[in-house]
């Protein structure tokens, strides 16, 4: 009893890690747009900074995903982590140049990529397969809870103090995921299991658990990646510029506008992860997987098609549905791809530089639209991207065996 109690306590720890480090993952998040439109910057002046630190993560998100899956030492790897993306947010507000913007996206982004890999594997590590899927709800939605209530302080403290305030409310949150850090027994983790090792391999796959090629061969990863890249490159910048939109047209107050659309969203994604992680347990990944990729070209086609700051609000619920089901749905599938592999936060890593090569585009590639067109010519340019993605997944799902049976329920105990 006292083990399940000590272990609970990891767990309970675990939630508070997820809810800090929402505000400390993304950096800014969609302050930095903002922030630097404030400053007299273009929107693809914007676009391409986005680009460049997207760019630069994108390339460290594989090998840090194999360093997450080899050492033992995870917790380390976020703490370095978050301290990382602090100083490279307090850069931009010492010089906002083109030079310090850029370092700045640059250091964050790479700093950034190994937090999702580290963060899975010390969640498999505590509760193992079958736990998985529920465990991967109750994170996504501690962490959209964070946040939405960083996004609220972030909007009350930008709006009399201007977005460098809420640089201060990132670090104090950072203070916040370490100590949470520290209070995670590292004895709860499985390290084996962590890196998806359980009896349940197959002799060649372990065999070829040293063997990047095994990711590079797999149809089913490969086709999910690509999938998310056309995602993402519809997703990523649609949040970005509709701050942007919103304060150019509207002349909205831009930093309780930015924190407006990010609680819409966040307290949205709360409801639909925890509701995800009940229908993967029941009929698998395939369900939520498809709604997701729905959600988008909704989303765009509402953004470009209705010009009002109250478009916020059906574009942002849509946001919360798709990046809600998704927080559960791609560490998920991809851990059931490739169990028994040894090589699942390598795996997760290499999805996440396939979509993180779409959310690198995607700023530039909205950010043209909105420039040389117009921000409703933009979204609508955004919402096709997904559907391109939606084809491939109807695509491969009828195509593929295993990819069809990773997204079926677990049949595994």
């Amino acid at each position: 009893m006292t083990e399940l109690v000590s272990k609970q306590k990891s767990l309970t720890f675990l939630s508070l890690l997820c809810f800090a480090l929402a505000d400390v993952r993304d950096g800014l998040g969609p302050f930095f747009g903002v922030y630097l439109q404030e400053k007299g910057w273009l929107p693809d002046e914007i676009g391409f900074v986005m680009t460049a630190g997207g760019a630069a993560g994108l390339l460290c998100t594989t090998p840090l995903g194999a360093l997450a899956d080899y050492t033992r030492r995870k917790r380390g790897l976020i703490a370095v982590s978050i301290s990382l993306i602090v100083i490279g947010c307090g850069v931009i507000f010492s010089w906002s140049g083109a030079l310090s913007a850029t370092f700045s996206k640059v250091l964050q982004s790479v700093a950034a990529a190994v937090i999702m890999p580290a963060l899975t594997g010390i969640t498999l590590g505590i509760v193992g397969q079958k736990g998985l899927a529920a465990r991967l709800g109750r994170n996504e939605a501690w962490s959209h809870a964070g946040n939405a209530a960083t996004a609220v302080m972030g909007g009350i403290i930008g709006y009399s103090h201007g977005i460098p305030g809420v640089f201060f409310i990132m670090a104090l949150m950072g203070s916040v995921a370490l100590l949470s850090l520290l209070h995670i027994n590292p004895m709860h983790i499985d390290y084996a299991a962590a890196r998806g090792l359980d009896s349940s391999a197959t002799s060649y796959r372990a065999k070829e658990a040293g063997d990047i090629r095994l990711l590079l061969t797999d149809r089913p990863l490969l086709l999910v990646g690509l999938t998310l890249f056309f995602f993402h490159l519809g997703n990523a910048a649609m949040l970005p510029l509709l701050g942007q939109s919103a304060v150019a047209r509207f002349e909205v107050n831009a930093a309780a506008y930015t924190a407006g659309t990010v609680v819409l969203a966040q307290g949205t994604m709360i409801i639909t992860a925890l509701w995800g992680a009940r229908v993967a347990q029941k009929r698998g990944y395939g369900t939520i997987f498809l709604i997701a990729l729905l959600a988008l070209p909704l989303r765009g086609c509402v953004a470009g098609m209705w010009a009002s700051p109250w478009n916020i609000i059906p574009v942002q619920v849509l946001d919360g549905v798709g990046a809600g089901l998704l927080g559960v749905a791609t560490p998920g599938l991809t851990a059931r791809i490739l169990r028994g592999s040894g090589h699942i936060n390598m795996g997760l890593g290499f999805v996440l530089t396939i979509q993180g090569t779409g959310a690198a585009l995607s700023n530039a590639y909205g950010g043209l639209f909105a420039h040389h067109l117009s921000y409703s010519t933009a979204f609508l340019a955004l919402a096709a991207a997904p559907c391109i993605g939606l084809l491939l997944f109807i695509a491969a799902a009828r195509s593929q065996p295993a990819l069809a049976g990773a997204l079926k329920p677990d049949t595994f105990g």
